[in-house]
């Protein structure tokens, strides 16, 4: 019988509840345990596939094509667990559920309630993710703050489950927040006592307090805590910020959080000595890398809040560790890239990234910062909306199509080179009528996709992605010298399209989403290779700069003169 974690979050919202139920898994799984984990969002959309990502952040794809929380990405970054549809539900998804079975009937003419109908449906959906038994521990994350009337039918879902699971099999952690007052000098802690007595007015007593602050909890502020909040001294864990947010499963360890959960439930005789050895190597890395560092730019349309990109920005620190490189980012709003001066703009980075979106605002700013990326012979990176736009830029600058375009952008336009999935010709629906989730790629022999995947001749990508490159313009394109370097098995899908290392050194895009796999132990292969490529792209430069006398680094312009011709 598994053990149940619940986790959930008071005072206010972003205190990084996806962040320490990964690090409790983390730490379980280095315990030997196995280990799952499952988000509980109170909002009514069926799923965060239609919201934007200035509202939610990003949308993590899993391999069965489920659209997700952003916090499954950390999830499945920080443990091995492999997460689906299962393991992530919404208020909407929950009600839907229920109202299906009332319509067929299956509540034999009862009238449907909250209470028991809609918390049965939440206890179902937990105890759902390891009903054949492939986990040891369950770790429950609700979202959203308590005292939010939309997050109370999961609440009362995990005070009952808990009651019925017992004290010996489920374990309640509060995150919350202990600011510091400027004015006062002094960290508070009325927020976490209030928040603590919320949840009991709910019925649910937290065994375990993680306190968010900006700088360490005294000795006395963890005793006031566990004294006001009834909870144990050693059982007030200090989540202090950190540098990386993988330093976390090491801070909490370091503070005896593993060994309290698996006392608390009873884990002692399965759970073995903890070795985060290669975690510390890990972090020791991201925070001084010894090869050096590497300038990357990101030009995206989502860039003023980077939760848009997490999986990307996290994938690109893991390149770097691939690489025991500092990957510095930058991001670009490619709007800003609309004029004359985008060139300029972009001269200091050793590598172009252009990541997903959808719509057409930035489009044009980003098929600038590929033109140059291609012209210049910089590294550059493209990723579901930027293998599109590459494929335009490619047929308007090396195809001669000069009003080439997709139609998503422009429906008139005379030379479609990227289109509405054919799948989806006639369809409006827009929530969950994409092309998703794992799906097979062939690769190449001879390419550099290939090379970069160790020689394998089909891998599987995640997928999000509701337009496609046009076949009818292939041969057009490989006369031109673009490379159709992946392909789905029966040559429906155009994956990844690339540069001859003759024309470029490192030109890929690729219609999947490969950030998904990425992980700090086990790099995506793409991603340590961009980083690769980028330090390689930043030594050749600085060896230019030294080879000419008295020079001058703004008129050189990274000899992008001399590249371009």
């Amino acid at each position: 019988m598994p053990k149940y974690i619940f986790v959930t979050g008071g005072v206010v919202s972003s205190l990084g509840k996806g962040l320490a139920a990964s690090s409790i898994g983390c730490l379980l799984e280095a315990r030997g345990l196995r280990v799952t984990l499952i988000k509980l969002d109170p909002y009514i959309n069926v799923d965060p596939g239609t919201m934007s990502p200035f509202q939610h952040g990003e949308v993590f794809v899993t391999d069965d094509g489920a659209e997700t929380d952003l916090d499954l990405g950390h999830y499945e970054r920080f443990t091995n667990a492999h997460l689906s549809q299962a393991n992530n539900w919404t208020t909407g998804r929950i009600y839907l559920s229920v109202l299906e079975k009332e319509r067929r009937g299956d509540y034999l003419g009862k009238t449907i309630q909250v209470i028991p109908h809609i918390t049965n449906e939440i206890m179902e959906a937990i105890r759902s993710v390891t009903s054949n038994g492939e986990a040891d521990v369950v770790i429950a994350e609700i979202g959203g703050t308590v005292g939010d009337i939309e997050s109370l039918p999961f609440l009362e879902a995990i005070r009952q489950l808990g009651n019925e699971e017992g004290r010996e099999n489920a374990l309640f952690v509060h995150v919350t927040l202990v600011p510091y007052i400027a004015a006062a000098g002094e960290l508070k802690t009325k927020p976490t006592q209030h928040s603590v007595r919320e949840l009991r007015e709910i019925g649910i007593a937290p065994d375990i307090l993680l306190c968010r602050s900006d700088r360490p909890l005294s000795h006395d502020l963890r005793s006031k805590i566990a004294l006001f909040c009834n909870v144990k001294e050693s059982a007030v864990i200090s989540a202090q910020d950190v540098d990386t947010i993988y330093d976390v499963p090491l801070t909490f360890h370091d503070q005896g959080l593993d060994d309290l959960i698996v006392s608390s439930l009873h884990l002692n005789e399965v759970a073995v000595q903890t070795d985060l050895s290669e975690w510390r190597k890990l972090v020791s890395t991201v925070r001084e890398p010894s090869a050096g560092e590497t300038a990357i730019a990101i030009v995206g349309k989502y860039v003023e809040l980077e939760d848009s990109y997490k999986s990307l920005r996290e994938a690109l620190t893991h390149g770097g560790i691939a690489n025991n490189l500092r990957v510095n980012v930058r991001w670009i709003e490619s709007e800003e890239l609309m004029d004359e001066e985008s060139d300029a703009r972009l001269r200091d980075f050793d590598a172009i990234l252009v990541p997903g979106g959808f719509g057409k605002r930035g489009v044009e700013g980003m098929i600038r910062a590929i033109s140059y990326a291609r012209r210049t012979r910089t590294p550059y990176f493209g990723i579901c909306l930027g293998m599109q736009t590459a494929c335009v830029e490619f047929a308007r600058s090396a195809c001669d199509l000069k009003d080439a375009d997709s139609t998503e952008f422009n429906l008139e336009t005379p030379h479609p080179i990227i289109f509405k999935l054919r799948d989806l010709v006639g369809v409006e629906q827009f929530g969950g009528t994409m092309r998703l989730g794992a799906c097979p790629c062939v690769l190449s022999e001879g390419s550099l996709a290939r090379e970069i995947y160790g020689g394998a001749e089909q891998i599987s990508e995640r997928h999000r992605h509701r337009y496609e490159f046009n076949p009818a313009y292939r041969e057009a394109f490989e006369r031109s010298g673009l490379v159709f370097s992946g392909v789905s098995p029966d040559q429906k899908f155009i994956e990844i399209v690339e540069l001859s290392r003759d024309e470029h050194p490192w030109f890929l895009a690729c219609q999947f989403h490969p950030e998904f796999k990425s992980k700090p132990l086990a790099p995506h292969p793409l991603f340590a290779s961009f980083v690769h490529a980028a330090f390689q792209n930043r030594l050749k430069t600085e060896t230019s700069v030294e080879q000419i006398p008295d020079a001058d680094v703004p008129a050189i312009e990274r000899a992008a003169t001399a590249s371009e011709n």
